[in-house]
């Protein structure tokens, strides 16, 4: 049976490829969405992708990913220094998740240098833009061949 990736997008990232180039790039969510998907098409993977500008909602889709799903990378965006609740839906699944960043948190404004995900996270990635998503697929990708 396949293994099932979700990967979690939270707000402003539908904005990728005009918000703020300099900081985020020039891709676009669709393309790194398509980049995943081509790696997990090679590798006997279903992965599904979700992005919202709200938090309830990533709340309520993370409550849903119980027994549906095996892994989860999330980029929480803004909420990833605001968002307790969602943090304790993402305990409450108890999925294992790499936390990513397009840019380098740790590198700009202090208020950005805390996240409420790192700590619960299997890993965290950040700075390294899309190829960021890549490597949290690749480590999920291996993480859930060896649970085989």
């Amino acid at each position: 049976m396949s293994k099932k990736i979700l990967v979690l997008h939270g707000p402003n990232l539908n904005m990728l490829g005009t918000r703020e180039p300099t900081v985020y790039g020039n891709t676009t969510l669709d393309s790194i969405n398509k980049e995943l998907l081509n790696l997990c098409l090679t590798n006997d993977i279903i992965i599904d992708f979700y992005q919202s500008n709200a938090e309830a909602e990533l709340v309520t889709k993370t409550q849903q990913c119980l027994n549906k799903y095996d892994f989860l990378i999330i980029n929480p965006a803004g909420l990833t220094h605001t968002s307790i609740v969602w943090r304790d839906a993402v305990l409450a699944v108890a999925l294992p998740f790499i936390e990513v960043h397009l840019s380098n948190i740790y590198s700009r404004e202090p208020f950005r240098h805390h996240s409420y995900f790192s700590d619960i996270a299997v890993g965290t990635i950040s700075g390294l833009g899309k190829n960021g998503y890549k490597l949290a697929l690749s480590y999920a990708i291996e993480y859930l061949s060896n649970k085989e």
